[in-house]
């Protein structure tokens, strides 16, 4: 059985798609699974080993120069492979429009999706009308179970244990980049691109002087979020302002990390796929959206319109280490 997964952006839910696989796996051992998702998440797709092949889209990249010769003939060379396979399923598990083009121009037999969306998420009823089968979901369903329910409902399984995102072990004897240090260290994933779901600078600087000596590790995605990691280090004893990283270096970051605390942002979800010590700090988000509930070693504190205060936090980070 071949199967093609739409789920093209952004880190976190492509990250949520990620359990579908084992899924299908478990129910199919012998199912080939490719999956279409942006150019800039294929590193983290990779590491999945149950993934055939992974179908690079870079709408991002192409929106840019859609007027060259070049960036057409790219679009062209995609399409082109994307039909290559007589798929049996091909799964939007994103339901925007940009995902059902995609489904659209697939073969594929079975062209399941979502009915409708669920509440704050993104969904373009529009999707729908590229579907063989629509699913129902409850409004209400966690962002990692939305998808796992949509492709069990289709295939005739039902999804009653963990998740599993199928990341392996970090490998004996893999290098660790200079700027990781040799220690055992805590991240703060403090940074996301909406203010509000951000946790108080005081409460960071707090929670890392509390863990001191342990080297804290402040990651960064924007000049914004290098002068806040800056600012933050600044009172903090052993933190370390770390170089942009690429997609591959944060997965890094995150696989590798004694203690990940972090707000409601895609690697912090990273480190609670690989089922890393974290904690999981909600301020303005639904926390019953994306919390992690698959393994004993996720802490999951506040929720939307009430962070956790540093207290709560600490001994939580505490109760990991």
């Amino acid at each position: 059985m071949n199967i093609l997964l739409v789920r093209v952006s952004s880190l976190g839910d492509v990250l949520h798609n990620m359990p579908i696989v084992a899924d299908i796996k478990r129910h199919f051992p012998d199912a080939n699974i490719d999956w279409v998702v942006e150019e800039g998440y294929v590193s983290l797709v990779r590491l999945n080993p149950m993934v055939r092949h992974i179908l690079p889209w870079g709408l991002r990249r192409w929106r840019k120069s859609l007027g060259k010769k070049e960036t057409r003939a790219e679009i062209g060379a995609f399409f082109r492979q994307l039909r290559e396979v007589q798929y049996d399923y091909v799964f939007d598990t994103q339901g925007l429009l940009k995902t059902g083009v995609i489904m659209g121009a697939a073969r594929g037999r079975n062209k399941v999706g979502l009915a409708n969306g669920s509440e704050g998420s993104g969904y373009e009823g529009i999707s729908r009308i590229f579907h063989s089968r629509s699913i129902p979901l409850d409004p209400r369903t966690h962002a990692v179970a939305r998808g796992r329910l949509v492709v069990g409902a289709a295939l005739g399984f039902k999804v009653d244990y963990p998740a599993d995102f199928g990341l392996p072990e970090v490998p004996a004897g893999e290098a660790r980049p200079y700027w990781m240090g040799d220690e055992p260290y805590a991240v703060f994933f403090h940074g996301t691109a909406r203010d509000a779901k951000k946790w108080a600078p005081a409460n960071w600087t707090e929670l890392g002087r509390a863990l001191a000596p342990m080297p804290v590790l402040l990651p960064w995605g924007s000049d914004k979020e290098k002068a806040e990691a800056q600012a933050l280090a600044a009172g903090i004893p052993n933190a370390r302002v770390l170089p942009k990283l690429q997609m591959a270096d944060a997965v890094m970051l995150a696989r590798r990390a004694a203690l990940a605390v972090g707000v409601d942002t895609g690697l912090t979800h990273i480190a609670a796929a690989f089922s890393r010590p974290v904690v999981e700090i909600y301020a303005d988000s639904p926390r019953w959206k994306t919390e992690g509930n698959w393994s004993p070693r996720i802490i999951n504190l506040g929720d939307k319109g009430s962070p956790p205060g540093v207290p709560e936090v600490l001994a939580a980070a505490k109760s990991l280490l």
